[in-house]
């Protein structure tokens, strides 16, 4: 892994600093983190669908070609609800952490929508104890410049409906409901699906061909 900065960042009061990984060079603890994480964020939501879902998660995390930022904080003696440790993996507890610890990761990937080259987010995990800090919006705003700075025509993701709470969170980033999204391309089968389609464009092709649902211009 490699930092983005050497300095560290402030966002919200908390002291951070952000490094970038490849899904087919994760360590095991860093395997085991994300899985915990997940499974910490997701089960809910997914409900009776997580077991299967987390076994596509698993496979999906240590693609090639996934795009890893995670976000580290600077705990200076504080307490954090994560830390890991490198002989036994990932562990949850409430004691003061001397060292710093990871607090959370965007995982992204650079794909095709409707034949536009998009910038995919697979995954916005945030520690529950890193949550409602702006943090989240601070690593959507940084997947933003990447997207335009890589000339990416729009940021998508998927959300499940049952997580309202991210669903209210995309909305406020001004993200909509794509057209390649199930309760828009048929609203019937959309009633089937437990999750929905989201875009952010950035251009007015891919406005018209993700948001607008034309296939030619």
């Amino acid at each position: 892994m490699s930092r983005y900065d050497s300095e560290h960042l402030r966002v919200s009061g908390l002291s951070v600093y952000l490094e970038s990984g490849r899904g087919d060079k994760l360590t095991l603890p860093m395997r085991k983190y994300i899985q915990n994480l997940l499974k910490v964020n997701m089960e809910e939501p997914y409900g009776a669908e997580w077991p299967s879902e987390e076994k596509i998660k698993r496979q999906e995390m240590v693609a090639p070609e996934v795009r890893y930022i995670f976000i580290n904080q600077y705990l200076n003696g504080f307490t954090t609800e994560c830390s890991m440790n490198q002989d036994a993996g990932v562990e949850h507890n409430h004691a003061p952490c001397n060292e710093d610890c990871l607090v959370g990761f965007v995982h992204y990937r650079f794909v095709l929508e409707e034949e536009l080259p998009v910038v995919y987010v697979y995954e916005l995990q945030m520690e529950p104890s890193a949550q409602g800090k702006g943090l989240g919006k601070f690593m959507m705003q940084l997947i933003e410049q990447i997207a335009c700075k890589n000339q990416m025509g729009a940021v998508m993701l998927t959300v499940q409906k049952a997580n309202t709470q991210a669903m209210a969170f995309y909305t406020k980033l001004r993200c909509v409901i794509s057209s390649s999204s199930p309760s828009r391309v048929d609203p019937q089968i959309g009633l089937e699906k437990s999750y929905e389609i989201l875009c952010k464009t950035f251009d007015s092709e891919a406005k018209s061909k993700l948001e607008d649902g034309d296939k030619e211009l």
